[in-house]
C-alpha cells in the first residue's frame, strides 16, 4: 500500500497539492481578485454622499432597469428555447443536423461588434425583419433584448445538450407505461433531471448579458433614460476622466450581480440534492 501510494505521487501528471494551489491562487490573483480589489479601492477614495450622488442618479438608475431586466428576461427566454432547441439536437435526425449544431456556436465565434451592426441592419426599419414588424426593434430597448437573447443562446444549449443525452429513455418508457401523459413525463421525470444543468445555463447566459457591451451599443441606439445601458455609462464616464464614478457604478453592478448568481447557484445546488434524494 506504502509503495503503491509512492509510485502514484512519483508517477502523477500534476504537481503536488501545495504547488498547484499556489499555482492557482497566484493566476486567480493576477486575472480577477487584483482587478476587482482595484475598482473597490478606487471607490473608497469617494466620499459616502459622492458615491451616493454616482450611483443613484436617474440616468444611472434607468441604466440599471435596463440591464438588469433585459438582461434576466433575454436569460429567462433562452432558458425555455435552448431546452428546447437541446431536445431536438439530442432526440432527433434531420437534413443538415450538423450545421444547426455549428450553428448554435456563432455567437461565440463571432466578433461582438459585428453581430451588432448585423441584428441592427437586419431588425432596423427597412430592415430584412424590420420592414415586416408593426414595432420597431433597432434603437429601443426591445433592440437591447435581442441582441442579449443572440449572444446567450449557446450557454443554455450547450450546458442542457450533455445532460438530455445522458438521460436513459427508459424512464420515459416507464411512465408511459403507468399511464404518464407526454407533459407529466416531462415535467416529473425529464425536467428534475436537466433542472440543476437548465439554471447553470441560466445563470452563464445571464452573466454574460450582464457585461454585454460591443453588440448592444449598436442596436440600442443609447439614449439616456431609455436604452443606455450600463456598461455604455462606465465607459462613458471613463472617457470622461470620472474614474471614481466609473467604478463606482461597476462596484454596484458586482455586487448585486453576485447576489443574483448567488441566488441562481442556491437554486442550483437546492435542485441537485431534490434530484439525487429521489
Amino acid at each position: 500500500m506504502i509503495l503503491s501510494r509512492t509510485l502514484l505521487r512519483r508517477h502523477s501528471v500534476l504537481p503536488g497539492f501545495d504547488l498547484a494551489l499556489g499555482f492557482a491562487l497566484l493566476y486567480l490573483s493576477l486575472i480577477v481578485l487584483i482587478p476587482l480589489s482595484a475598482a473597490f479601492l478606487k471607490t473608497f477614495t469617494m466620499t459616502w454622499p459622492a458615491f451616493w450622488d454616482a450611483v443613484s442618479s436617474p440616468r444611472v438608475v434607468a441604466s440599471y432597469r435596463l440591464t438588469f431586466g433585459a438582461s434576466f428576461a433575454a436569460a429567462g427566454l433562452n432558458a425555455v428555447f435552448g431546452l428546447v432547441v437541446a431536445w431536438v439536437l439530442v432526440r432527433y435526425d434531420f437534413p443538415f443536423k450538423r450545421l444547426i449544431d455549428a450553428l448554435v456556436d456563432l455567437p461565440f465565434a463571432l466578433p461582438t461588434a459585428v453581430a451588432g451592426i448585423a441584428l441592427t441592419a437586419i431588425y432596423a426599419g427597412n430592415g430584412w425583419i424590420g420592414q415586416f414588424l408593426p414595432f420597431k426593434v433597432s434603437f429601443t430597448p426591445l433592440g437591447v433584448f435581442v441582441a442579449l437573447v443572440f449572444i446567450g443562446v449557446p450557454f443554455v444549449v450547450r450546458t442542457v445538450q450533455p445532460v438530455l443525452e445522458d438521460v436513459n429513455r427508459e424512464l420515459e418508457e416507464a411512465a408511459a407505461t403507468l399511464g404518464a401523459s407526454r407533459w407529466q413525463t416531462f415535467t416529473k421525470v425529464i425536467l428534475p433531471i436537466v433542472l440543476p444543468a437548465l439554471l447553470t445555463g441560466f445563470a452563464l447566459a445571464f452573466a454574460r448579458a450582464l457585461g454585454e457591451y460591443g453588440s448592444v451599443i449598436f442596436i440600442a441606439g443609447n439614449m439616456p433614460m431609455v436604452s443606455e445601458i450600463t456598461p455604455l455609462l462606465i465607459i462613458t464616464k471613463l472617457e470622461q476622466y470620472d474614474y471614481a464614478g466609473a467604478t463606482a457604478i461597476a462596484v454596484v453592478m458586482l455586487v448585486i450581480s453576485f447576489v443574483l448568481l448567488l441566488v441562481i447557484n442556491s437554486l442550483q445546488t437546492w435542485a441537485r440534492k431534490r434530484q439525487g434524494g429521489v
